[in-house]
């Protein structure tokens, strides 16, 4: 049996699509109309005994099943908003690979998740008229309405119009190391404040035995990268270039990460902890599900993810271990992110007819609602929980179906400050002090200011230059390439005409926007 914290509903961390656990509620008729319990759009009404509307969603998830169509959950949500779902989850270690196939095979579901808003193939599928423009229609809808500014803004597409609705995420708090807290404690060590005292605990992690078996089979990071991308190591580019996403204002012009000094100080501080085997030999190949794997079964010291991300290994790990704790930082060198409000958005199919094109924003606008949260949170009384002594406690039902609460929080999430500073079980001082590392890092936050800006040239040679890039990086931090070959590969980098056309679009719509 899990215990649940009450205090805790109104703070609940991922994504969320809630039902009131009593009964009655509101249902979305066939026309996207919702009725008076919870009013989703302005001015409409439909009959309670409207035909369930069929909504098809592709989407990913990030619990260890997704939900298979008899669970309880969806059979309320069903009910509760009048619809019909036909749910494909796809693991996220292959997401995209399957999210392109589909886009370019033309048979697209009703609703589908973007997990990149700005890459070349949406680019282009929203320039062709794949998805509804929902610029106009979405401020019909309180919740939907009431997504943090920088969320619309950002998901605008060069033509300035919203081509799908953002999975709204809080603007702090989101991914970033955390470590383990009784290892550095048991080992004498602070918390690390700068890449240094990083390195040092690293080296501790892997040397130092400290979980105490007497077998050296620990170390510092759980690493892993993308072909075309630093993966979990983009953070230590970010710190030594102290900026959030791959352009930096220089001298008032947007430069990439890829030619400044630190993404070279990054590299060989990246090489060293390889040969120093602090990192996994084989991280180039690693998924992100393995390095968690790893955090989870006391392999390694740290890993990267929002602050209730943080509590899953912490839970697991103190099954064994009551005093494991995974502490999400602060910051380092002073430095941590500040999201842009989103994590993907939703597309919806512009062959779909304009009465269901409603009937899925009222889905989804009802999705964000307390209600909603509270039932992919918790479930139904007396079904998924009871309460004892002010507490929520699963039941056998609940502990099994909730499981999948990482899944459905990928397709319905409520707009709150600290969404990412609480997950179901977690203890009250975890949560409470993941409440004042997100009040700390709003303080400090640096966000990407190159989110939605538009390249062309992006959109045609960016793949590919990313891989390159990618490519190079990953040899000279798994040795194969000395330094020297990324200080050659940056020259020739710099005279590529792609990567000097690519430059001069993005500062161009940099400066666009600055000017409005």
């Amino acid at each position: 049996m899990i215990r649940i914290q009450t205090t805790a509903i109104s703070v609940l961390v991922t994504t969320a699509l809630m039902l009131s656990a009593c009964g009655g509620g509101s249902g979305i008729g066939s026309a996207g109309n919702v009725t008076p319990t919870e009013p989703s759009a302005k001015n409409q009404s439909a009959p309670a005994a409207s035909a369930p509307t069929e909504i098809s969603i592709m989407t990913t998830f990030y619990s260890p099943e997704p939900p298979d169509e008899n669970n309880s959950i969806i059979k309320e949500i069903e009910k509760r908003t009048n619809t019909k779902l036909k749910v494909s989850w796809l693991s996220p270690n292959n997401y995209n690979e399957k999210m392109n196939v589909t886009l370019a095979s033309g048979d697209m579901p009703d609703l589908m998740l973007i997990s990149d808003p700005f890459a070349p193939v949406i680019r282009r599928a929203a320039a062709q008229g794949a998805f509804w423009d929902v610029t106009s229609m979405y401020k019909n809808f309180p919740k939907l309405n009431d997504f943090p500014k920088e969320a619309w803004e950002f998901t605008k597409m060069e033509d300035g119009k919203n081509y799908g609705i953002p999975r709204v995420r809080p603007v702090d708090g989101g991914g970033f190391p955390y470590i383990r807290k009784d290892w550095l404690d048991k080992l004498g060590l602070p918390v690390p404040q700068t890449m240094d005292e990083m390195y040092t605990a690293w080296k501790a992690f892997t040397n130092n035995d400290p979980d105490g078996n007497g077998k050296a089979d620990t170390f510092g990071f759980a690493a892993n990268v993308e072909t075309n991308g630093m993966g979990a190591l983009g953070w230590v580019e970010s710190v030594f270039n102290q900026t959030n996403g791959d352009w930096k204002v220089v001298d008032g012009k947007l430069t990439n990460i890829n030619v400044l000094q630190g993404t070279r100080d990054a590299l060989v501080y990246l090489n060293n902890a390889y040969k120093d085997k602090l990192i996994p030999e084989d991280f180039a190949i690693l998924k992100p599900s393995q390095s968690r794997d790893m955090v989870k079964a006391g392999k390694a010291g740290m890993y990267t993810d929002t602050p209730e991300g943080a509590w899953e290994p912490t839970a697991e790990l103190r099954k064994t271990d009551p005093k494991a704790d995974m502490l999400p930082l602060t910051a380092i060198n002073g430095f941590t992110y500040k999201d842009s409000g989103f994590f993907g958005m939703y597309a919806v199919n512009k062959k779909v007819p304009e009465a269901k094109l409603k009937t899925i924003l009222a889905f989804l606008d009802y999705g964000a609602s307390d209600e909603a949260w509270d039932l992919v949170s918790y479930g139904l009384k007396d079904v998924h929980y009871t309460e004892k002594d002010g507490n929520k406690v699963f039941t056998e039902k609940g502990t099994k179906e909730l499981v999948t609460q990482g899944a459905f929080k990928q397709l319905f999430y409520k707009n709150d400050k600290y969404q990412r500073a609480i997950r179901n079980g977690m203890a009250d001082d975890y949560l409470e002090r993941n409440k004042k590392i997100i009040d700390e890092r709003s303080k400090i936050s640096k966000p990407n200011i190159s989110v939605g800006l538009y390249s062309e040239t992006a959109l045609t040679a960016g793949s590919e230059l990313s891989k390159k890039i990618q490519d190079i990086k990953t040899k000279v931090i798994f040795n194969k390439e000395p330094i020297g070959a990324w200080d050659e590969f940056v020259k020739k980098l710099q005279t590529d005409a792609d990567f000097q056309k690519m430059s001069k679009e993005m500062n161009d719509s940099y400066q666009k926007r600055s000017a409005k």
